[in-house]
């Protein structure tokens, strides 16, 4: 019984349902504060900001938008202005002020069909170099953005003529830990996850997990690339360890299958980078520790270095919803406080204990 009490556990604090489909949340930079996005059923799009006061969920703020909102991200803001970057069903990358929200302050037609990921790098003292969002659509392309430049994308990887356009379910940054240095991972649903190198313009490896790719996204941005974690469907995820890339078989990975249904999240601690946690279509939230291998490289028969994968180790699992947890957030202030959004319309905010001591 005590060491049942001494892992970490994952309670919800409070939950509230809404009257929209909801689709992501992200904690407002140095706030209690968060903010939905979603959709309404009468096809529009709605923006909600919800403070955290005494136990209770307080409504700050409710912005409605002709567009549906797909996903949202501050990670190029300044902590100053918190601008949030958004990707809507039209294509549309918008960039708004929430204190000021009647027009956003950067608007593109970024693709032509609905924006399905977006990540930011350069904001919120996160990353090397210029502020830059990067985009992931429908239409098979990956777009990078520096909201001081208007229309163009400063980079953009599409398929070559002739080969077919795959939908990118997922785009995360990572490699910024200088200002010459990022790079843009991508998943899509026929299971590739394509690593852009931003500096040298180049695809720098590719994989194929098998099944379509729902969510990447590097331990820390801001640093050497260290690790990867990319969930699936049918209940897969894998983490590749970035640090040795081996000429012919790429990064060493380990995989994890512990879910019937899909993974649709997968989310770094924000206070230590080998704790993540992984969302369900069931409704359950999987809290995960990646533990390193004694050496994290080896020589091959031709002596050449190749990576060595590490272990993942279960801390807890809780199911908090009967419909798909579709989005995820931690706390970039307070550790082990977190926000997910469901299917059923109902957002919850959860806290994970005992988190420093596992």
């Amino acid at each position: 019984m005590s060491s049942a009490l001494e892992k970490p556990q994952i309670v919800s604090h409070i939950q509230k349902s809404l009257n929209y489909t909801l689709f992501d949340c992200k904690w407002i930079p140095c706030s209690a504060k968060f903010v939905c996005m979603g959709n309404f059923a009468r096809g529009t799009g709605v923006l909600q900001i919800y403070e955290v006061s005494h136990g209770e969920l307080v409504l700050l703020k409710e912005i409605e938008k002709s567009k549906p909102f797909k996903c949202g991200t501050f990670g190029a803001t300044s902590l100053q202005q918190r601008h949030l970057s958004t990707g809507d069903f039209d294509g549309n990358l918008h960039i708004w002020n929430l204190e000021a929200p009647d027009m956003p302050v950067y608007s593109v037609k970024a693709h032509k069909e609905i924006i399905n990921s977006i990540d930011g790098v350069g904001g919120l003292g996160i990353g090397e170099g210029a502020p830059e969002v990067v985009t992931g659509s429908r239409d098979g392309m990956v777009k990078v953005w520096d909201p001081r430049q208007k229309d163009t994308p400063v980079a953009n990887m599409q398929p070559a003529d002739g080969d077919s356009r795959r939908d990118c379910w997922t785009v995360a940054f990572g490699h910024a830990y200088s200002s010459q240095e990022r790079c843009v991972c991508a998943g899509y649903d026929n299971g590739d996850i394509k690593l852009f190198d931003l500096r040298t313009m180049s695809l720098r490896w590719e994989k194929n997990i098998r099944n379509g790719v729902c969510c990447v996204e590097f331990d820390r941005k801001d640093i050497n690339m260290n690790k990867l974690v990319a969930t699936s469907l049918e209940g897969k995820f894998h983490v590749f360890d970035m640090r040795t890339q081996h000429p012919t078989k790429g990064f060493a990975a380990v995989s994890e299958k512990v879910y019937k249904s899909t993974i649709w999240q997968g989310r770094h601690l924000p206070q230590n980078r080998d704790i993540f946690m992984t969302a369900g279509g069931a409704g359950s939230l999987h809290l995960w520790k990646y533990e390193y291998p004694a050496q994290r490289s080896k020589k091959d028969s031709e002596n050449t270095d190749m990576g060595v994968a590490g272990t993942v180790t279960l801390l807890q699992n809780v199911t908090v919803s009967t419909q798909p947890i579709g989005s995820l957030d931690w706390s970039p202030d307070k550790q082990g406080l977190c926000v997910c959004t469901a299917f059923d319309q109902t957002v919850r905010v959860l806290i994970a204990t005992k988190l420093n001591r596992v």
